[in-house]
């Protein structure tokens, strides 16, 4: 009897609960898949208003960022400046990630894995697409316009914050736009994996910040959260033009596109499928 108590208790010592084990690579593939395709049986009208409601909360990111400016620019250093507005770029990620909004960086790698799996057309996949870019960009229009009027009008936001965010954002040509987009767009992918691949709440908030923290500091061009920045610019400083924000954003979707599709999800589905 003394032998199988200590067995027992052998036994629960060395084994993990099953919250605690960590997924296993296809366990993680079926999620992502099963999650696409709970996208795809949306309704147009439910999933473009959760897209606005990701465009209005990933705006987040950028208050916070031309309020650092606004309060710091005069005072700090280009290179400690830089590393500030670093650190708020991850809150909107925060509140759309967790709360379960649809951003178009995130579809990016998630919603082609049904296409790749057969369940749905690359057809459903344009449509999803669009309705979940749009509702971003129309999310982030809204917000912009908010923050233009309200952030001045009380005084917590400067204009030169907009105009310097918007100048870090075209200040390249078109080809490092699209290399740096594509860059974003990997990462974010791997964002979403992660994010499944973790057990509980605190680890999901911890990987999205290391991720778009990452993003921030590099200076990656993200579509979203990037068209918020020119678009801000565009509407308060002369010195934006329209043609500045539509060159950003042409490259920066294009590469953000390409970078969760091949580097995540068709790399991940093929290492999953054919290992």
């Amino acid at each position: 009897m003394l032998r199988n108590i200590l067995t027992r208790k052998k036994t629960t010592s060395t084994e993990l609960p099953s919250s605690d084990k960590p997924k296993e690579v296809r366990q993680i593939l079926d999620e992502q898949i099963e999650a696409g395709l709970h996208e795809f049986n949306r309704s147009g009208a439910g999933l473009f208003i959760s897209a606005f409601a990701a465009g209005l909360e990933v705006g987040f990111s950028v208050l916070f960022m031309c309020t650092i400016y606004t309060l710091f620019g005069g005072s700090l250093s280009a290179e400690a400046l830089h590393l500030y507005l670093s650190l708020c770029y991850p809150i909107g990620f925060i509140f759309v990630i967790i709360g379960r909004s649809e951003l178009f960086t995130e579809h990016t790698a998630l919603a082609i894995l049904p296409v790749l799996s057969r369940s749905v057309s690359l057809k459903d996949l344009l449509v999803l697409w669009g309705i979940v870019y749009a509702g971003n960009l129309v999310g982030g229009y809204v917000f912009s316009l908010l923050i233009s009027q309200i952030g001045m009008k009380v005084g917590f936001i400067e204009p030169p914050a907009f105009e310097h965010l918007a100048h870090h954002m075209v200040d390249y040509d078109w080809s490092t736009i699209l290399s740096s987009a594509l860059l974003a767009g990997w990462m974010m992918g791997l964002l979403g994996w992660l994010v499944t691949s973790s057990q509980e709440t605190i680890s999901r908030i911890f990987v999205i910040v290391l991720v778009t923290f990452i993003i921030g500091v590099a200076g990656l061009h993200h579509c979203i959260v990037g068209s918020i920045e020119v678009f801000l610019g565009l509407i308060t400083s002369e010195h934006i033009s329209f043609t500045d924000y539509l060159r950003f954003q042409v490259w920066a979707t294009v590469g953000n596109a390409i970078g969760g599709a091949v580097f995540v999800a068709i790399l991940k589905y093929s290492h999953v499928r054919f290992k």
